[in-house]
């Protein structure tokens, strides 16, 4: 599928496995979304961006377009939310589809996403609080940046 998509997703794990590298660093992970884009998808979101250089206890999400490249970083929770990846790929997509900017439509994701991820470890509930949080994707609160690095 990856040869027809128009955007994927991969968490930085999944980007290695698909492109046969081992992203770590930045420029390690930007070099495997060139391969991957060569590959056919002209937009490539990597989810839970890990690098050794980053602040500790946060994470990151980096968006790459033909315009150009985009992190985002935030507090890392400490949990794990089965479906997290599907909702952040569906909002990613949405806002890209809407905006056709990358760096907007990943700052509104992040925004989403981690307001979503927050309500659910409050909540103490396994399962996401997709209903209960439904008014972050409508109104994103817009509380992180993007910072372009390509």
């Amino acid at each position: 599928m990856v040869p027809v998509a128009d955007i994927i997703t991969p968490n930085q794990f999944e980007l290695g496995f698909l492109t046969g590298t081992e992203p770590s660093t930045l420029d390690s992970t930007l070099a495997s979304v060139d391969i991957a884009r060569l590959m056919g998808p002209g937009t490539v979101l990597v989810t839970s961006v890990e690098r050794p250089d980053r602040e500790p206890g946060t994470i990151e999400m980096l968006a790459v377009d033909a315009q150009g490249a985009w992190i985002v970083q935030t507090p890392h929770l400490p949990f794990k939310a089965n479906g997290s990846g599907d909702v952040t790929a569906a909002l990613f997509s949405a806002h890209y589809r809407a905006t056709g900017d990358a760096a907007v439509a990943l700052e509104r994701t992040v925004s989403s996403v981690f307001d979503l991820l927050e309500l659910t470890h409050q909540s103490g509930e396994r399962e996401l609080q997709l209903v209960q949080a439904q008014e972050f994707y409508a109104h994103p609160r817009m509380q992180f940046t993007a910072r372009r690095v390509r």
